[in-house]
This record gives C-alpha cells, structure tokens and sequence, in this order.
C-alpha cells in the first residue's frame, strides 16, 4: 500500500519491536488496555491507547475505535464492544483520545483546512502515526486496517476513508456525517451548524467529488463503508444518512437505489449497494426509534462482520432462544406459526429456523424457514399438535427448543359456511394514480383470513379480476391511470377457503395527474413491521425554466400516520399529505433535482402499503 510514512528512524526500530512482539503474543496476564506515550508524529496532541488480546495471528488486523465528543479511548474501551469482539478474534483495537475543541470538548477535527488535506496535519496524521505503530510494534498487518467510530469519532470514520483510501479497507460510522461536511470550526455546534442544521443537502456528484478531491491522482480500490443511524436522532439528524449514502455510492460509481434490503434485527433495517460483481460496497442501517445513542448491543459484532474479520474463526456460540411460536389461520391441514427473532451470538450470523413437532423421544422437524414465520402444510385433521422453534446460524449451531405453542387442526369437512359479505364499501383520498378502500367486517364461525379486491374498469360492463388481497378492512390500489372511471368490490374468504358473496360497488374516477412543472419520485430507504422511512423523494425540474418553489402531494394509505419529515413544510388533511419547499431547496434549473426532502411514517402491524398518487406542482 501507499502511505505516508513516519521518520526512517521506524525502519530501524522494527526488528527490536519484532523481537519484543514474540514476548507479548504470549503475555504472563490477561489482556488490558495500555497507553502509548510517543508514537510518532502528533499533531493533533492525542492520546492512544492499545488493546492487545491475549490471542491473535502473527500479522493481526487492525480496528481503529473512536469516540464521541466529550469522550475518551479508555470510555469507549469501557463503554463498546469491540476489546471483547477483539478477544474472539484476534485483531488489535486503537483507541485514540481527541483533544480538539469547537463548541464541544474532546472532538474529533473534522473541520479544519488541515484536518481536511492529506498529511495537513491534525488528529488524521496522529491516528495515522498510531496506525505505523502498531504495525511496526505488534505486526499489524496493513492490508486489514479498519475505522470506526460514533458521533465524532462517525464522523472521523468518513474523513480518514476519504483522506487515506490506500490505508484504510473499509470503515464502520455509527452516527457520522459525509466528509467535507463542516465548513469550519464555527460550523461544527450544532446550534449554528449548516451541516447539523437539519439543511444540508448535496447532489451525489458533489458529495463524490469531495472524496475525490482529498486525494487527487488516486485510482487505487476505496474502503468498503457501513453506515449506522437512528431514525429518530436530532443531535446530527437521520436525514444525514441519506447524504452519506449519496457520497459513498457516487465514489464507487453506484446507484442510489439498493441492490438489497432487509432486516437482520428488529427494528433494524438495512439497505445494501453492491457493484457487478456482487460486492457489497455501501450498507446502511437505520435503526427505528433511536437518538443520538448509537452503537448499542451487537452492533459492533455486525461492523467486525462487515469488516470480514469473522470468518477465520469457529463459531461454536448458538444463537438465543426464538420466542414462543404463535399458531394462526389454523385449518384442517395446515397452520401459520409467527415467533420474535433469535439473536447470532458467534458471528457466523443467523441462517434460520427449524420447526419441530413435540413427539416423545424423537420429536420429527415439521419444516424449516428463513423468516420468523412458517406456513405448515401436510397436517392431520383434527389432531393436536405442539411444536417448538430452534434457530441456527451460518455453522450449523442450534439454539434452545422455545417454549411449544398447541393448536388442533380442524375436522375434514368441518366449515363450509361462507363469511358474511363485506359491507360499506367507500373509497377516499383518490389521486391520480391510486385510490383508498375501507368497508365494514364480515363475519364468520371461524374467522375471516382475507379479503379479496376486485376492480374493473369504466363506469358500466367489463370484468371484475382481482387487484390485490387484505387482511384488515382497507387497502390502497396504486398505478392507476390518470382520468380514469373504475369500480371495485370486495369479498371475504375464511380459514376453510369459503368465499363470501361481493359487496356493493364504490366507483372513483382518477385525478387528472402531474401539471408538468416538476415531478415527485419516491425512495423507500428503509421499512420494518409497523413503519418504513421514504428518503429521498426527489423533486426534478420537468419545465424548460427556472422554478422558484414546488409543491408535492401524496396519499397516505388508510391507518399510516406521519411521524416526521425534513426540509419542507408538511401539511396534513385525513390521508392526503402536502408538503412545500423551503428557501434552500425551492429553486430548481430546468433538468435539476433536489433529494433533500424525507419522511417517517407508521402503519398497523403487518400492512405493507405504502403511500402513492405522488404529484408535483
């Protein structure tokens, strides 16, 4: 790799340092964090510490850990999981400690002109010269050296990756903003700050190009990235993750758009960037509910995962127990069991589950899923079953049996009563491309598990087909077309697969569209059971001139309620949302865009609708 080295007096304390690194690979007492007093070149007057484990390679990765402002490297020693991660897996943990003061004590320079040029000087050459050391004191290897950090130390993440791209191989930022965010050193409280404003908004180019400009002449590969952050952070606001996002993905000449999403925890939701190759290149978590708090349990497991340093080691760890399985829309032969997820505890990560039925001595496996629910086919009628769930990760462990749910299929033949048809059929919040139903509940002796939407077009003849199911009383039908008459019925089918007769019909015509002006394209960033953030929704100038403001308007499905928005002014009314520019993202060129503009929001447990009839004016 390229660096930029320390004196060559290091070259000649290398072989003395080799031979002192044979004594502590295998250390008298356990392992403890040490200060090192002079480790080269400082000029940012930091401390380090150094956590060795007891146990490590020859040539040991390298996890660069750094805290938040206020803090400490013994406090994030104490107060993060990565000196224990670094027991189980045998890399070197460096806690550097910053001095630096703009608002906050103890920060991380992430402002200055210095701090913002390669080799200016600065806490980025002091965490470089401690990175030197370990290489030369302990054998660090410099082909695996990593950052991460959290609120500062987040931010310094994204600075060192973009400043020493050939040092670093990728980087974990818990709560971090782009690099080259801040301005100055009167930018960086957050009262007066333009980057912590709750304002800051670039174009991906922009964002790129300051990356680019850190190291120019530089064609070599760049650190992957992993990216963190609370939905509900107001210190350095959520809507950061998203400039971020902008700025890695345009370094590595990707989409904005995830390649992948999913949700490894509860209430954890990731999106993931991967290049041709299938390479993740850029993964981002936003993390529901959460302030200025991260990293919390198990995050700093899923960095060292990301960062690869897992795989070289056993994993003899089981995951936690599942919760108790829930049995429902049990049938004569078949049931749906839902349980709360299992946590990976040996960084082999969670594989998935196996269903068991409890059975005396040999207790059969009923089936196996990926997903915190099963749908069990096969089963007897009229039989009482109790079945129990182990999770299992990527080596084959298995959890703890969870505790056994009972259910009794149903008799063959039993139900052949239909439900009640489904009444009060009415239709709201039509837009020009969707529209909301909601009707009355039917009823039924054993429990209606769906509705059924049907729709046909024009006002008069055509085919009632089916548009889409339900499992409450409403549903949004998105991706109509504009100016158009259609009618639709509902029916209700029951756990037996008895089809009620249709309700009445509700007939809505479509609003006439867009004006032209602009037009409004939503991104979903990230969703979970009850809710799911759209950022951006970007604004694009369709007109041949300059626009001065926008407005966007969109309908929010049935039972979704607004939780929160940035960079616009956000008017309600029922399911209809308005939402208005502000000063610095109204005026747009002809062909411009901003991706500035967000939202929150929640919705009932188990509905996945989202929002739909965006229009722009």
């Amino acid at each position: 790799m390229r660096r930029l080295t320390t004196a060559l007096a290091g070259a000649c304390t290398a072989a003395l340092f080799a031979v002192m690194t044979v004594v502590l690979g295998s250390p008298a007492a356990a392992a403890s964090l040490v200060e090192v007093t002079s480790f080269g070149n400082n000029p940012g007057n930091m401390r380090m510490h150094v956590y060795v484990p007891d146990s490590h390679p020859a040539s040991p990765a390298i996890v660069v850990a750094m805290h938040g402002c206020g803090g400490s490297g013994p406090g994030f020693y104490q107060s993060s999981e990565f000196a224990s991660l670094a027991d189980r897996y045998g890399f070197i943990v460096i806690y550097p400690s910053a001095t630096q003061s703009a608002g906050f004590g103890n920060c991380f320079d992430t402002w200055s002109d210095a701090a913002k040029r390669r080799g200016g000087g600065s806490d980025p050459v002091s965490i470089i010269s401690m990175i030197e050391y370990v290489e030369r004191t302990h054998q660090g290897d410099p082909n695996r050296v990593y950052a991460t950090g959290s609120s500062s130390g987040g931010m310094m993440t994204q600075h060192m990756l973009a400043l020493y791209p050939d040092v670093f191989k990728a980087g974990a930022s818990f709560m971090g903003v782009p690099f080259n965010c801040f301005a100055g050193a009167s930018d960086y409280p957050p009262g007066s700050s333009k980057c912590t404003g709750g304002s800051m908004d670039r174009t991906p180019q922009q964002w790129g190009d300051a990356v680019r400009q850190a190291y120019p002449g530089y064609s070599g590969p760049r650190p992957r990235i992993q990216l963190w952050h609370g939905t509900a952070d107001t210190l350095v606001p959520y809507s950061l993750l998203r400039e971020s996002i902008e700025q890695w993905t345009n370094v590595f000449g990707l989409s904005q758009t995830p390649t992948g999403t999913d949700t490894p925890q509860s209430g954890w939701s990731r999106s993931r960037y991967a290049d041709a190759s299938g390479t993740v290149q850029v993964e981002a978590y936003s993390i529901q509910g959460a302030g200025h708090v991260l990293p919390q349990s198990g995050m700093a497991l899923y960095a060292v995962q990301f960062f690869g340093l897992t795989t070289s080691q056993t994993d003899t760890t089981p995951p936690t127990t599942p919760g108790t399985p829930v049995a429902s829309g049990v049938t004569a032969t078949s049931a749906t069991l839902t349980w709360t997820a299992s946590t990976d505890q040996g960084g082999s990560g969670l594989a998935g589950y196996n269903v068991y039925r409890e059975q005396g001595a040999t207790d059969p496996q009923l089936g196996q899923t990926a997903t915190t629910s099963i749908i069990l086919t096969g089963l007897s009628a009229n039989t009482q079953y109790q079945v129990y769930v182990r999770a299992r990760d990527g080596a084959g462990n298995l959890s703890g049996n969870s505790a056994p749910v009972t259910f009794t299929t149903t008799a063959t033949g039993g139900d052949t009563t239909p439900p009640t048809a489904p009444a009060g059929l009415t239709a709201s919040g039509t837009t020009a491309t969707g529209t909301t139903l909601t009707w009355t509940a039917s009823t039924d002796d054993t429990g209606v598990t769906a509705y059924e939407i049907l729709r046909a077009a024009g006002a008069t003849g055509g085919t009632f087909t089916q548009a889409g199911t339900s499992a409450t009383t409403s549903f949004t039908d998105t991706g109509l077309t504009a100016s158009t008459t259609y009618r639709y019925q509902v029916r209700a089918r029951d756990a037996a697969g008895n089809v009620s007769p249709v309700s009445g019909t509700v007939q809505i015509t479509t609003q006439a569209g867009t004006t032209g002006t602009c037009s409004a394209t939503p991104t979903v960033q990230s969703q979970w059971g009850n809710g799911y953030v759209i950022q951006p929704l970007t604004v694009t100038n369709t007109s041949t001139s300059t626009i001065t403001s926008w407005t966007v308007t969109f309908t929010l499905p049935a039972g979704h309620t607004l939780t929160g928005s940035w960079n616009a002014t956000v008017t309600t009314s029922g399911q209809t949302v308005t939402v208005k520019s502000v000063s610095h993202n109204g005026t747009l060129a002809p062909g411009a865009r901003t991706t500035s503009f967000g939202f929150q929001a929640s919705r009932p447990s188990g509905d996945t609708a989202l929002p739909s009839g965006y229009t722009c004016a």
